[in-house]
């Protein structure tokens, strides 16, 4: 089990072969249109995770992106409709097909409102995460061995999430629906994009 560091995109051929990957993001703030994309993290499920410190505003990364719209493996993430949007606002890419850990949570865990990366893997996997690092400068030139280190915690457990959360989804006869919600969220991302962010288009007014 190991991190590592790749300055401005992915090694060719690192993920070959699998069919799904784990990825989170960081950036300068939450705010589309103002702040910008500034890591990527990925892991296989292995133990090992890779995080790519991007070259900005160039985000010269084709081998990044070239998985980020491979139809043949599936992107798993927590709280996907913000990452897919600033890789379509950063990268000029549609992510997809994809997987979401709290939309997953949120149709499966219906007894909690706690639905944070953190609170979901200290109940179903019994890992207790720090945030310590998440709000601290992802822009500066070198990324500190703590930030590294939060980076790769946050794509660490996905896949164990992912199954999890499946086995809930099938026994409360909620896996079909959620299916078509993660169908549905690069387009929820695009929407964002593009200006309907806090607009919910399915209400009545």
């Amino acid at each position: 089990m190991a991190n590592f560091l790749h300055e401005g995109d992915l090694p060719a051929g690192l993920f070959a072969g699998a069919t799904s990957v784990a990825i989170d993001s960081e950036t300068m703030g939450l705010r589309l249109g103002r702040d910008p994309l500034c890591v990527v993290q990925i892991s296989a499920g292995d133990g090992d995770a890779h995080v790519v410190r991007l070259n900005r505003p160039a985000y010269d990364c084709p081998n990044l992106k070239a998985l980020l719209v491979d139809p043949a493996v599936t992107k798993i993430f927590h709280f996907g409709r913000f990452d897919i949007a600033m890789f379509h606002l950063h990268l000029g890419v549609m992510t997809a097909p994809v997987y979401c850990t709290k939309i997953a949570s949120k149709l499966a865990r219906t007894y909690t409102d706690r639905h944070g990366l953190k609170d979901v893997s200290k109940e179903l996997l019994g890992v207790d995460m720090s945030k310590a690092q998440q709000s601290s400068d992802w822009g500066a030139a070198n990324l500190s061995p703590d930030q590294l280190a939060y980076a790769a915690s946050d794509v660490l457990h996905l896949h164990a999430l992912r199954a999890r959360l499946d086995e809930m989804l099938v026994r409360e006869g909620r896996d079909d629906l959620a299916k078509a919600c993660f169908d549905f969220l690069p387009h929820r991302a695009a929407l964002d994009v593009r200006g309907w962010e806090e607009v919910d288009i399915f209400a009545h007014t």
